[in-house]
């Protein structure tokens, strides 16, 4: 099985990042002018959106949008690019359903996205099997994380650069976790797949100095059957790669920060 790659339909600009602001607002130094971007990120990108950091960005053939820029990448203080835009995530995760890039995502008929679990909530993708389209016998329930936060913490005496999700307190999260214990409770699986949109780290944990309750949760989710899937996205200005490297989670315990 290959990783699933996602090129850009048209080349990126490159410019240098200024500033975010009103969340969904990036300044760009682009050829001796300042533009201003749309980032698509709820997130605080804390550790990938340092003033005049490199960047990329791609600009929409949309006439009808306000922004016709969108960031997409930051480059990090290790040299590595960060990817920011958070509607990345599921359509390369969708794509890596499709060729079941790993074993446990084999063995089922039919993938659905945007699957409706109750009449306020939806998780990312659910893989049914067996039975009828609206009956299936067995369901896989998938919540997709995008993750771009890194620290450096020394493990085992080494100093490492460890991913760490989430960025800032997420409600929404909190209750996506509490979803798919229930699910694994009522004889479904449930996985939660964190795609960490670089490539410079070597572990993956909750980030419990942000949001401790996600932290215990992801914790919960896991004892009780939920799989983790923490997979590298190797990000550059040409192409997006969903790898099949599966970081190892660091859950027996909390951390020193």
């Amino acid at each position: 099985m290959l990783a699933q790659i996602m090129k850009f339909t048209t080349p990126l600009s490159s410019g240098r990042f200024l500033k975010r602001y009103k969340r969904f607002f990036a300044d760009i130094e682009f050829e001796g002018q300042i533009v201003t971007a749309h980032v698509a990120n709820t997130g605080s990108m804390k550790t990938c959106s340092e003033p005049n950091s490199p960047c990329y960005f791609s600009t929409s053939s949309n006439k009808e949008r306000k922004l016709p820029y969108t960031l997409e990448m930051i480059q990090a203080s290790s040299g590595a690019w960060v990817g920011v835009n958070t509607t990345i995530p599921n359509r390369i995760v969708r794509e890596g359903l499709d060729q079941k890039l790993f074993p446990w995502w084999e063995g089922f008929d039919e993938i659905k996205a945007e699957y409706k679990i109750s009449p306020e909530s939806r998780l990312d993708f659910a893989l049914t099997k067996g039975s009828s389209r609206e009956n299936p016998e067995f369901i896989h329930f998938i919540e997709v994380k995008n993750v771009t936060l890194a620290i450096e913490k020394e493990i085992n005496g080494t100093l490492c650069r460890v991913a760490q999700f989430p960025d800032a307190v997420s409600e929404r999260g909190q209750k996506h976790l509490k979803d798919l214990i229930r699910l694994k409770s009522e004889g479904h699986s449930a996985e939660i797949v964190f795609t960490i949109q670089r490539d410079d780290v070597s572990f993956f944990e909750s980030a419990d100095q942000i949001d401790p309750t996600y932290g215990e949760l992801l914790r919960e989710a896991w004892r009780q059957g939920v799989r983790v899937t923490p997979v590298i996205i190797a990000v550059s200005p040409q192409k997006i790669e969903m790898t099949r490297k599966v970081l190892e989670y660091r859950h027996s315990c909390l951390f020193a920060f």
